[in-house]
């Protein structure tokens, strides 16, 4: 049987401010309910008016949810603490013993609570979801055992998806220093081994840039909704969304190319790229790998314009060096070994989500 209660009978604001100056790590949220580092400007700004969050405190950005049509929610599950914003509310569960810190995020990370929060900001008076429409927001709140099990379930699936990231990580270091040892360390740029030689990208690599947002499009991955649209992003490697038809379907490189430019991701799998991303083609495969590296190692910068941006004729005209065959073939084998375990661990990360997802949605229920 459910047991609904107003999440505002338990939880309290907290109000702890950076005085002392003894808290430097700035964080913002991302739309994946996760902390991420700030970009904003802080130079020259007081930050002893930011707000300490220590661990189990939770930080809401009420500003940004009528825009997104998400709730961005974090909490702080370590034990380093972090400052955010003074624009943000953070707070706390009041009795720990009643309701879980960790129940109460899987809570907030259910796609019912941002579709609830999304009608709210249309609804309400003022516009928005604050810190009232949160407090009057209900949660079903089930005895504490029960609380336990649903998170020591989740907590399972999220230590494997950790694991499996770390991994990766590794994995991609690995392949990296394998770059420097074969491309990077002892080269001598005036001097170039036999069958090496400088050129432009647009030799060796077809580029365009990313088109319009596709008309069949849902946000969600669907069995008909399969192949991925990639925007300029870099959380989940650039995912803006799911449609039915790829537009490139070789193996390519995409970088954003406005804002915060060069953002190097290496695609497999065929895919949809829009505005803001430029796509490289290389027209000999066996150079894919390398070409991803160099791009991504290399400082990439734009065009001049008021607003930092890559153009097409911009990375046609970069000046690369382009190794001998037979080298690029010997590193695109051994990197392809490294990528096809990278890619085992991302497959099964994608089910361990999964596996989250359905977990989420059983809770209420």
């Amino acid at each position: 049987m459910n047991d609904y209660k107003r999440i505002g009978d338990y939880i309290r604001e907290v109000n702890v401010r950076n005085r002392e100056l003894r808290v430097t790590n700035l964080m913002g949220i991302s739309m994946t309910k996760k902390f991420r580092p700030s970009t904003s400007n802080v130079v020259g700004t007081d930050l002893s008016n930011y707000k300490i969050v220590s661990k189990n405190i939770f930080v809401f950005d009420t500003m940004s949810v009528i825009r997104v049509h998400k709730v961005p929610i974090a909490i702080n599950n370590t034990d380093e603490p972090i400052i955010v914003s003074p624009a943000y509310h953070t707070f706390e569960v009041i009795d720990k013993n009643t309701l879980m810190p960790e129940y109460l995020m899987m809570w907030f990370c259910r796609p019912e609570f941002d579709r609830y929060a999304d009608f709210k900001s249309d609804s309400a008076i003022r516009g928005g979801y604050g810190w009232d429409e949160l407090c009057d927001t209900i949660i079903d709140v089930p005895t504490l055992a029960r609380q336990r099990e649903i998170v020591a379930e989740y907590e399972t699936l999220t230590r494997r998806i950790r694991l499996n990231e770390q991994m990766i990580a590794k994995l991609e270091e690995t392949a990296q220093a394998l770059y420097r040892k074969m491309f990077v360390d002892g080269i001598d740029k005036e001097n170039l081994p036999e069958g090496w030689r400088r050129g432009k990208l647009g030799e060796v690599a077809v580029i365009k840039a990313g088109g319009d947002k596709p008309k069949e499009f849902s946000e969600k991955k669907t069995d008909i909704y399969n192949i991925p649209v990639y925007a300029n992003g870099i959380e989940n490697k650039g995912i803006f969304g799911y449609t039915s038809k790829p537009v490139v379907k070789k193996k390519s490189i995409t970088i954003s190319a406005r804002g915060t430019i060069g953002y190097c991701f290496f695609r497999k799998q065929p895919y949809v790229p829009i505005v803001r991303l430029i796509v490289i083609i290389p027209n000999n495969e066996v150079m894919t790998q390398y070409l991803y590296y160099y791009l991504d190692s290399s400082s990439i910068k734009g065009s001049g314009s008021v607003q930092s941006q890559l153009t097409v004729p911009d990375m046609e005209d970069l000046q690369i060096l382009i190794p001998s065959n037979q080298i690029m073939q010997e590193f695109h084998e051994e990197v392809e070994i490294i990528d096809n375990s990278i890619e085992l661990r991302e497959q099964e990360n994608e089910k361990l989500t999964e596996l989250q997802s359905l977990l989420l949605a059983r809770m209420g229920k």
